[in-house]
């Protein structure tokens, strides 16, 4: 049986309660880390990076609707953490590069552990059959979202995303 169409409207309805369960879950999830607090605006930041791994604070700053000034704030408190490091552009004298640290790296993916630990007893609660609708419609949202946040090149449809090795596929099902 195919789910029938929603209205965008309601599909935005939807994806903000789910959002806001989601938040709920995360809240928990990071509430069990063991490696100590980082604040919600440090892991949007730390997010953004392994999205635009690379990209230099302005592309950050867009990434995160965040001014010039408060970025580069957030980097430097970042950098001091040990999880972020800025290096010289290979490009250009005058830019940096933001990259995760070895650090930041294994803070995201302890993040990541947790809050599959906390969205797994939800998920094993669905029927196996609106699991699958599930992984179909948040593939499409994230791909949707990808256009979104990163702009086109930043999104894949399945048929791209298939003749890709398996490591560029797991990049774009969760990106580092």
């Amino acid at each position: 049986m195919r789910p029938s169409p929603t209205p965008p409207s309601e599909a935005a309805d939807i994806a903000a309660e789910v959002t806001g369960l989601l938040g709920v879950l995360r809240g928990r999830a990071h509430g069990r880390m063991p490696s100590g607090p980082v604040s919600a605006s440090q892991m949007r930041a730390l997010l953004a990076i392994g999205r635009i791994e690379g990209g230099n604070l302005r592309a950050l700053g867009e990434a995160l609707g965040s001014s010039p000034p408060a970025t580069s704030r957030l980097c430097d408190r970042l950098e001091a953490a040990g999880l972020v490091e800025r290096r010289l552009s290979v490009t250009s004298r005058r830019e940096l590069e933001l990259y995760l640290s070895r650090q930041g790296r294994a803070l995201l993916e302890e993040v990541r552990k947790c809050e599959a630990d906390e969205l797994r007893p939800v998920l094993d609660a669905m029927p196996p059959e609106a699991l699958g609708y599930l992984a179909q419609g948040l593939a499409a949202f994230r791909d949707a979202a990808s256009l979104i946040v990163d702009g086109a090149a930043g999104a894949r449809n399945d048929d791209e995303a298939a003749t890709l090795p398996e490591e560029a596929r797991l990049r774009i099902a969760r990106p580092a």
